[in-house]
């Protein structure tokens, strides 16, 4: 089986991903962490990654979609696997028929007001790096630093509210549109993102008709 999670940044993606792996038995493979793998592995994809990536420049498509291969060659993708942030254009999604068919497309629907409140209450300390969200797992403390190690809060620059419509735009102009494509090939659901990350889950797992192997973990929203 071979599953793209789509959906805006916030709706959750990553949290599903990793719940889905237990559950389907197929891993998680995203493009951050399929890059940094092939950068650190020495091989001839490696250095091609690695030089574009420390040139502050953008992976080429090319280059992403040897990743991929490369990434679906392991021994633990023999069965599948589910892209969590890939394809992001039409055009990757259009190359990636031509590495991997596709099963299911599931698109996490949350509205925008929420997306925007759940990812603006993200902070993490500046000392020990432990995150927090004040809506869904905050500080423990009143005085509101770190409960870990007393370190003060932050907030990543592009997590604040405005930067958050920002990046929401761009998801609109760029991404967005993978929705239209998988429609058209008959392979999208559509999931209710919002609520507690274990019913999420089995809704996804509803929409394409599997069960889970697995109790899921409890994890709250972030």
């Amino acid at each position: 089986m071979y599953l793209i999670l789509l959906g805006a940044p916030g709706v959750g993606k990553g949290t599903q991903a990793k719940v889905l792996e237990a559950a389907l038995g197929i891993p998680q493979v995203s493009t951050g962490d399929m890059l940094r793998a092939a950068k650190a592995s020495g091989s001839e994809l490696g250095h091609r990654v690695a030089a574009v990536m420390d040139a502050g420049h953008l992976v080429s498509d090319d280059i992403i979609l040897d990743v991929v291969r490369a990434r679906l060659q392991a021994p633990d993708a023999a069965k599948g696997a589910i892209f969590d942030g890939f394809p992001r254009t039409v055009a990757q999604a259009e190359a990636l028929e031509n590495i991997a068919p596709i099963s299911h497309v599931v698109a996490l629907d949350v509205a925008e007001d929420e997306i925007v409140a759940r990812i603006s209450a993200r902070y993490s300390c500046g000392a020990c790096g432990k995150p927090f969200n004040t809506l869904s797992s905050p500080t423990t403390r009143a005085d509101g630093r770190c409960d870990a190690c007393g370190g003060d809060m932050v907030q990543r620059a592009d997590d604040t509210a405005s930067a958050v419509v920002t990046r929401l735009k761009a998801y609109a102009d760029n991404t967005a549109p993978l929705v239209s494509f998988y429609e058209g090939r008959g392979l999208l659901r559509r999931v209710d993102g919002w609520g507690d990350p274990a019913v999420i889950t089995e809704r996804v797992l509803a929409s394409i008709g599997r069960e889970s192997r697995s109790e899921p973990a409890a994890v709250k929203p972030g």
